[in-house]
């Protein structure tokens, strides 16, 4: 995306802002449900949602900025900077308990439920839904109104 212009990088940006919201989501029903179950997990669900907020307040203004806009490359760096960090924060600290705790059985029917929560997530970030009660309630409305704007800017060629 940091090498594309014009259209083609709005449009790998747009896919990014997709991926990384289905995925949030996802984490946000499965995952740290999971986790926050767990022996010592609560402060660990609660650091990882504190992040995920960011990112999606970060994502929203990028979103809101377009990709042409001054200031935008400063902010997708920090971005990724901040993304990256969350990933080595779930691999060190939330997958360890999962793996300690939970048969591979559980984990493999924890990722089919991902799965399938990532097909219905909202494909937008939406700050301050974040934990798996607010994405179980409002998500669903939200998914609907956002794979809604999806389609009319694919079919406006937006």
């Amino acid at each position: 995306m940091e090498m594309a212009t014009g259209t083609h990088r709005r449009d790998k940006f747009r896919e990014l802002v997709r991926l990384l919201a289905v995925h949030e989501t996802a984490e946000e029903e499965v995952v740290h449900p999971a986790v926050r179950d767990l022996a010592g997990g609560e402060p660990v669900v609660e650091a990882r949602l504190g992040e995920e907020h960011r990112a999606k307040e970060l994502l929203s203004t990028l979103d809101k900025m377009g990709t042409e806009a001054d200031g935008f490359d400063t902010l997708l760096v920090q971005l990724r900077e901040d993304v990256l960090a969350h990933a080595e924060h779930e691999e060190h600290e939330e997958f360890p308990l999962l793996r300690r705790e939970l048969s591979d059985e559980r984990r493999r029917a924890m990722a089919s439920t991902a799965k399938t929560a990532e097909a219905i997530a909202p494909t937008r970030p939406h700050p301050g839904v974040e934990g798996s009660t607010a994405n179980l309630l409002l998500g669903p409305p939200i998914a609907i109104m956002d794979r809604a704007r999806d389609a009319i800017r694919s079919a406006l060629g937006r």
